[in-house]
């Protein structure tokens, strides 16, 4: 049997070719052309107002926090409240601004929980970095009603939610938060090369956003470009921004994957069902579960076990690679201030581990992830 890998990200070859085509034929690689027709088309499928395509993910959430920070007259040194289990991009962004981040516990599944969050709230904190970890909602909508009681922006690391929506509605996340940013890279949902999507509730931050994120100039070379008479290549330099801006290139990737998310999801949500069906009667496997009031993206499948570092070199050697999402950031040297303050995290960073989720399993190759998992489970307890 081949090795099956965590993650194996799948393109439609010759429509993807196709829309670079069009950008090399039209001598537009850059930003512009493609960039903006993506913006469009995911305000279109999100009903998101505002949606700024940007190079990465880790971009967009730096761009949140600076933005969110110069209009809150915020200080350096005020809290954001924020999660340990996540990739460290997310409590990166928070120090680039020489704000704090103040760790709050999670809950089952393995989301910031609502009553840690409350414990933490100071004078000083200004927001929640909200992370709706492996496409999942968690208890979102209660951490928004504690933002909205306190004064709180909301900001959604949504990097791997691209599509989950709420049950009850239909609608996409995202409506609920200040901010909200998704990632398109490689291995997402919605894979491009890499590259993310910033957007703000309110239309002044996202016509900032386009000025830091390109040098902060006030017109961008497609605007100029696209204007008329001598002066088109006139600009001003409003902010000393970021070259943060996202491409033509991976905008055409990005839309042709945009065509495919509800499907692939569908896809991605149909393998998760299998697994739940293959594990549930495993006593000692504990599958973390999804919000009711999501339909979610299941960027993800995770389970907690004992013992998991032998169980992942026991299934290496069957030939099968799963991962782990994340380590407690308390962990990590510069977070070490807070080390052991989220003790239910730490549990969970010792236990957790994502199988197998991508577009090419199969039925087969599901079951056979699982009854090894099983296995070794049981030899390792």
């Amino acid at each position: 049997m081949e090795p099956i890998q965590l993650f194996v990200p799948t393109f439609r070859i010759d429509e993807t070719l196709e829309e670079i085509r069009l950008c090399l034929e039209k001598g537009w690689t850059g930003m512009g052309f493609k960039t903006v027709e993506l913006e469009e088309a995911w305000k279109n499928y999100t009903g998101l107002p505002n949606a700024h395509f940007l190079n990465s993910a880790t971009a967009a959430l730096h761009l949140a926090v600076l933005l969110l920070k110069e209009h809150g007259n915020w200080q350096d040194g005020d809290e954001i409240i924020t999660t340990p289990m996540t990739f460290v991009s997310t409590n990166h962004a928070i120090l680039y601004e020489k704000l704090t981040p103040v760790f709050a516990d999670i809950d089952n599944m393995l989301c910031i929980d609502p009553e840690s969050l409350q414990q933490r709230i100071t004078p000083k904190t200004r927001a929640v970095m909200y992370v709706g970890l492996g496409g999942n909602t968690g208890q979102l909508r209660k951490i928004a009603q504690i933002c909205k009681q306190h004064g709180l922006k909301l900001i959604l690391d949504a990097s791997h939610m691209s599509g989950t929506r709420w049950a009850d509605s239909g609608n996409h996340i995202g409506n609920e938060t200040d901010v909200s940013i998704f990632s398109f890279q490689a291995v997402k949902n919605m894979p491009s090369g890499d590259s993310g999507m910033i957007c703000f509730k309110e239309t002044e931050l996202d016509a900032e956003a386009r000025k830091w994120s390109w040098l902060g100039i006030n017109k961008d070379t497609y605007s100029r470009t696209a204007s008329q008479g001598a002066y088109k290549w006139y600009y001003d330099v409003e902010y000393p921004g970021f070259k943060y801006n996202g491409n033509s290139i991976m905008a055409a990737i990005g839309l042709v994957s945009l065509k495919y998310l509800e499907q692939d999801n569908a896809y991605r949500r149909q393998i998760c069902e299998w697994y739940d069906l293959f594990l549930k009667d495993a006593s000692n496997i504990t599958r973390v579960p999804t919000s009711a009031d999501c339909i979610p993206s299941r960027h993800l499948y995770q389970v907690e076990i004992e013992n998991r570092d032998e169980v992942m070199l026991a299934l290496n050697q069957a030939g099968i690679y799963p991962g782990v999402h994340y380590r407690d950031n308390t962990l990590y040297q510069m977070f070490a201030y807070a080390n052991g303050t989220c003790p239910r995290s730490m549990q969970a960073n010792d236990r957790i581990i994502s199988l197998p989720l991508h577009l090419r399993l199969t039925y087969e190759q599901t079951k056979y992830i699982s009854e090894s998992l099983i296995q070794v489970v049981k030899r390792n307890s």
